[in-house]
Order: structure tokens, then C-alpha cells, then sequence
């Protein structure tokens, strides 16, 4: 099996599960960050991986994100690649073509606020803190954070986040939007996998275009995204799965994916 760094690897059903492996506060690091990258390019290319679910190992921190110690001396160089290696991952992940789940078991800190945003769900465990405070120290939220915040819950409540540095508890990110359920402490990996079982029963094929097209609302108007709706609708009896589906509705059985 390939070795991803600081992240492990297990494959639970159609689900990969990925731990984020660097304590004590599983923050990101240039190579696993890049390890991540390659790791969900991977995991598109297995037609039996439907779902993907993203957890911070231990029982405190999902991801503290990235080590302010990389900054320490200003260096832009160090700056620019850390910024770069963070939007390729992060942009890979929102990429996934199956269903990503963050399961936020901890603390979810700046980048590791950014990863669970660029997630499709979030699942936070009744402890758990989320936070983007890199304004307090001079920095800004560079991997997605400034834009995925504001698309979830708002303009009002990503500024108080972001420009107020304010941190917020697992309730209050429900209400708000931020997450969109919570368990107990120590659930949140069984309920993701909860829903990846539920993801499952679902056809592959169609999730990969409908998720294209509820994502594609982000940069473009109705008016250019719903010919597309309709364009994919028709490219899906292009495949197994529209067949494999229809009939076993029709025949009364549970529907066998070929994701093709």
C-alpha cells in the first residue's frame, strides 16, 4: 500500500477513511499536505472508493493546522510554497469526485478549520472548537477559508470569524451552518461512516455530476448552470449505472454500482 505522510489510509466498504496522523495537534506540514494531494488523486481513480472521511487521530485536535513555526522568520519564499501546497490540497479534496466527510473529532484550528471546509459534510463531534484566528497573528485564512466560510454560513458570520477571530463550539456551528450534525464525543468517525453507508446506496455516477453541478452554483449564475443539468442528465444514460439503477428499481432489488 502507498505511504502517505503524516495521513493513514483505511478502506472501510466503498469508504477510504483518512486519518490525519501527526500529533499532538495533527497540523499540516508541505509534505502532507502534497501527500494528501496525491492521496484523493488516488482515491479517484478507484472506481470502488464512493466516499471519502477525513478524521484527526487522538481525541482532542482534528487539525490544529499549520505550524506557525514555518513563518517565524517572514520568509515569503517559505510563505508562497506552504500557501501553494495548501490550495492544491485543499482544492483536490473539494475536487473528490465521490462524497468527502470531515469528521471533526477536536479541535479544528485555521488550516485545519480549512480542510473540514473543504469537505462536502461536516460532522462535529459536542467538544469539538472550530476557528480560523489567523488574523490574530498577522497572517490570513490562505487555503479556501476566506471563500468556503462565507458560502456556509454567511457574510455576517464569517466575518466575525475571520475579521473578530471569533471561535465557535460545536451547537453554534450548527445553527449557523458551519456543520450539519452533532454527536457525542468519540461518534463522529461511526456517524460519518453512517453516512457513507447511505452514500453507498446511491449511484456513483450521479453523485459525481450532481455534486458538479451544486458546486458549480458557486462561480456561476442559474442561467449558465441549468443547460448543464440537463446535458449531464442525458450523458448519464451513457453509463452502467443509470441502467443498473433504473432496472432494479423496476425488478424490486437493491442496485449493484459499477461507477461507470
Amino acid at each position: 500500500m502507498t505511504h502517505y505522510t503524516n495521513l493513514e489510509l483505511d478502506i472501510v466498504g466503498h469508504c477510504a477513511v483518512v486519518t490525519l496522523a501527526y500529533p499532538p495537534a495533527n497540523t499540516w506540514t508541505g509534505d502532507s499536505l502534497a501527500a494528501l494531494t496525491a492521496l484523493v488523486t488516488d482515491l479517484n481513480a478507484n472506481s470502488d472508493i464512493y466516499s471519502l472521511v477525513l478524521v484527526g487521530q487522538g481525541d482532542k485536535f482534528f487539525s490544529a493546522g499549520a505550524d506557525l513555526k514555518l513563518f517565524s522568520d517572514g520568509d515569503k519564499a517559505v510563505a508562497r510554497d506552504m500557501a501553494r501546497r495548501f490550495g492544491e490540497a485543499f482544492e483536490a479534496l473539494s475536487r473528490f469526485r465521490g462524497v468527502s466527510i470531515a469528521a471533526i473529532n477536536g479541535y479544528a484550528m485555521g488550516g485545519g478549520l480549512e480542510c473540514a471546509l473543504a469537505c462536502d459534510l461536516r460532522i462535529a463531534e459536542s467538544q469539538a472548537q472550530m476557528a480560523l484566528p489567523e488574523a490574530a497573528v498577522g497572517l490570513l485564512p490562505c487555503a479556501g477559508g476566506t471563500q468556503n466560510l462565507a458560502w456556509l454560513v454567511g457574510e455576517g458570520w464569517a466575518k466575525r470569524m475571520i475579521l473578530c477571530g471569533e471561535r465557535v463550539d460545536a451547537e453554534t456551528a450548527l445553527r449557523i451552518g458551519l456543520v450539519e450534525q452533532v454527536v457525542a464525543k468519540g461518534q463522529a468517525r461511526d456517524a460519518a461512516l453512517e453516512l457513507a453507508r447511505k452514500i453507498e446506496k446511491q449511484s456513483p455516477s450521479s453523485i459525481a455530476s450532481c455534486k458538479r453541478l451544486i458546486q458549480g452554483a458557486r462561480h456561476q449564475a442559474p442561467a449558465h448552470v441549468l443547460p448543464l443539468e440537463r446535458e449531464l442528465f442525458v450523458d448519464l444514460f451513457d453509463t452502467e449505472d443509470q441502467k443498473e439503477g433504473v432496472n432494479a428499481f423496476l425488478g424490486k432489488r437493491a442496485a449493484v454500482w459499477k461507477n461507470r
